[in-house]
């Protein structure tokens, strides 16, 4: 086979692009500082004008980061008049969805170490782990202000069940219970009612979950649906007497297919139609 002609470096091409988008972007972006600035000072640069309201009085340097890297901005300075830029909010050094992609990494599970690390390699610039745990924490009580808001509408229908995920809890990685509950309202719109976290799914953990639910404004439930839990059987009977439980078709098929082969399943597939016992 003969050698090809042309040899064509596909990774020194992509480098040399992104290098002409950051170039782009940052050229654009000083243009656009310049051009607030004479806004401001109501002349253009040199421009002898009656109506000028402040004077240049240089640039000084700035660095922000975006997804196409890291830009060098040259923001304006003036006399006589306070330059706000529209364009770049003041004390920021990063774009919002920068930020957003790296505290999604964060909640993905890579640890501040690996996000430091990551960002410097994709934009060129690292975040220190103090600013992105002073950020997290914002993300943190806009969680927390869900998980403890008011259910002001009725649920009539409401479905529970415990998943199982495996993460680092204490220092090893443990199989780690989350209670779940997805209510049903009367415009018959779903809606995640509540999510806790580290529970077992006994009676006590279902009494605590739901008894978060009761107040914080549950009411109207008239079904409950669930897997075959004592627990969660025992704790709806008890806080929610008016409620019927009904056990969930898909936890039933699952129990149903366990317990045959799969000839017998495939050959006989009426048993996973057979309707779920109500109490």
């Amino acid at each position: 086979m003969s050698n090809p002609i042309v040899s064509f470096d596909e990774q020194a091409v992509k480098d040399e692009l992104r290098e002409l988008v950051r170039k782009t972007i940052e050229e654009t972006i000083n243009a656009m500082l310049d051009e607030e600035a004479d806004l401001i000072a109501n002349a253009a640069r040199y421009e002898r004008s009656d109506g000028r309201k402040a004077y240049r009085a240089g640039h000084y340097a700035r660095r922000f980061t975006v997804k196409a890297g890291r830009l060098g901005l040259k923001v304006p300075k003036l006399k006589g008049a306070v330059f706000e830029s529209a364009v770049i909010e003041r004390y920021r050094r990063r774009e919002q969805s920068v930020e957003e992609a790296l505290i999604d990494m964060y909640l993905a599970g890579v640890s501040t170490r690996q996000v430091d690390d990551i960002s410097k390699l994709l934009w060129g610039d690292r975040m220190p782990s103090q600013t992105l745990s002073d950020k997290l924490k914002r993300v943190y009580d806009d969680i927390d202000r869900w998980r403890t808001r008011p259910l002001e509408s009725e649920y009539p229908y409401v479905f529970m069940d415990g998943v199982w995920h495996k993460r680092c809890w204490g220092g090893s990685v443990e199989n780690v219970s989350i209670l779940v509950a997805v209510g049903v309202g009367m415009d018959g719109r779903r809606e995640v009612l509540s999510v806790a976290e580290g529970m077992k799914e006994d009676s006590e953990s279902w009494r605590e979950f739901i008894k978060g639910m009761l107040a914080r404004g549950l009411k109207g439930v008239r079904l409950v649906t669930g897997d075959r839990c004592a627990g969660l059987v025992a704790a709806v009977n008890e806080l929610l007497p008016g409620a019927r439980y009904q056990r969930c078709m898909v936890h039933f098929e699952r129990n149903v297919l366990a317990r045959v082969t799969p000839a017998t399943a495939r050959s006989d597939l009426s048993l996973i139609h057979i309707s779920a016992p109500t109490r």
